[in-house]
């Protein structure tokens, strides 16, 4: 949730800002919304003190054993009015929140104005595509089977077997074993979180549709990022722990809405996959110094499995709702001639810190941290990239040389 305060202090500058993010913020509703609640909350508080000041005088007849008929009807009068006014302040404020828990985050100063990812800019790049032109995945090997999980579950989902299922796991283990070698503390977690977890880290209410609803309100985790995060939902935190850093390997789960059409077959989009998701926590001074090792974090991984990668630089225009800041590490992919996006790296600032109510002491002050996620990696992609980087066009996918020892074997044969 963005700061209420600049758009009292400056609310053209949030829209300038937020048309860039190609949103439309409406001043006129949020400026009537606020106006209404500040009549309402004003209105009741006067109430509150007429009720307050009259039960005292009517406690006082009380006590000495008086009564006045008309002052207790007036008490009543009062209290029914309160109700009513009260009534009225909270569905102001459900609709003042509603409407804030709409906006994204504004976009960093240092991020390249833009409407849409031609916009984005490519930063670096390592490494040179071995494989320009391959085959894909699913035509290299039978060990991925979609049509066994289409009987299982429905489109968008895969069984892995044999030496495939096992090189996803190496690389799981090597991606988390990665993380603790650049200071995160592993963590198991439940693949189940509640609406207010969801929505303190900007899951809902704006992608509701994405995500996968099970009774009540229990929804699972579309990225480890809401539970990580969401430890620390309503806590002061120790500025000498800063900074917390934290991963995690969970399934992930999302509908795709809105995606129907694209990428169907093979891994690349999954409604069930695997991730190993890093997270920090840390002073506001240090958030994007943050993100810049993060980033760094995850590129080692595709640095020691010898993966053609860019970084890029989302424009405003491809943001993510909670994102102020993201670099994209993009690996290349033979069987479709291009890069793709195996891991976002962002610095979200005191956006989701506003939602979930994290905060640190700083000279007497309470202030929010500024929390920053990212995947290192999406398990799935990189089996996809080692499996089509690695094959020889004729019967073998060599594994790298940093899988050896959690593989137990040098290449597989298909």
């Amino acid at each position: 949730m963005i700061d209420t305060n600049l758009i009292k202090d400056d609310p053209q500058m949030v829209a300038k800002n937020l048309q860039s993010r190609n949103y439309d913020f409406n001043i006129e509703s949020y400026e009537r919304l606020e106006a209404q609640r500040k009549k309402h909350q004003t209105e009741t508080e006067d109430l509150q003190a007429k009720r307050n000041i009259l039960s005292k005088e009517y406690g006082l007849l009380k006590k000495e054993g008086k009564d006045d008929p008309a002052l207790n009807s007036k008490i009543e009068t009062i209290k029914t009015e309160l109700d009513k006014c009260s009534s009225k302040l909270n569905d102001i404020q459900s609709s003042l929140k509603e409407f804030l828990l709409d906006i994204p985050n504004l976009p960093a100063d240092s991020v390249p104005n833009g409407s849409s990812e031609e916009n984005n800019i490519k930063i670096r790049d390592h490494g040179e595509p071995r494989n320009l032109k391959g085959k894909g995945h699913l035509e290299i090997t039978t060990m991925i089977d979609t049509e066994a999980a289409n009987l299982l579950a429905g489109s968008r989902f895969a069984v892995l077997s044999g030496d495939i299922a096992k090189l996803q796991r190496a690389l799981i283990a090597f991606m988390l074993d990665k993380a603790e070698e650049h200071g995160y503390t592993e963590h198991y977690l439940p693949m189940v979180a509640n609406s207010k977890s969801l929505t303190s880290t900007g899951q809902l209410p704006k992608f509701s549709e994405d995500l996968f609803q099970l009774t009540d309100d229990y929804y699972l985790i579309p990225t480890a990022e809401v539970p990580l995060t969401n430890m620390y939902r309503d806590q002061i935190l120790d500025i000498s722990t800063f900074p917390l850093k934290l991963s995690a390997h969970t399934s992930c789960f999302r509908s795709e809405a809105g995606s129907y059409g694209r990428d169907t077959k093979g891994l690349i989009r999954q409604h069930q996959f695997e991730k190993v998701e890093l997270v920090q926590i840390c002073h506001p001074e240090k958030s994007f110094e943050a993100l810049e090792n993060l980033t760094s974090h995850a590129e080692t991984v595709l640095k020691e499995l010898n993966l053609p990668y860019q970084v890029v630089e989302l424009c405003s225009g491809d943001l993510g709702f909670s994102a102020a800041k993201t670099y994209d590490l993009e690996v290349w992919i033979p069987s479709q001639e291009t890069f793709r996006e195996i891991s976002s790296c962002s610095n979200c600032t005191d956006f989701q810190a506003r939602r979930a109510r994290i905060r640190f002491k700083e000279e007497g002050t309470s202030k929010l941290v500024h929390t920053l996620n990212g995947s290192a990696l999406a398990a799935g992609r990189a089996l996809i990239a080692v499996i089509e980087n690695n094959f020889d066009q004729n019967n073998t996918i060599a594994i790298p040389e940093a899988l050896h020892d959690y593989t137990k074997f040098t290449s597989i044969k298909v």
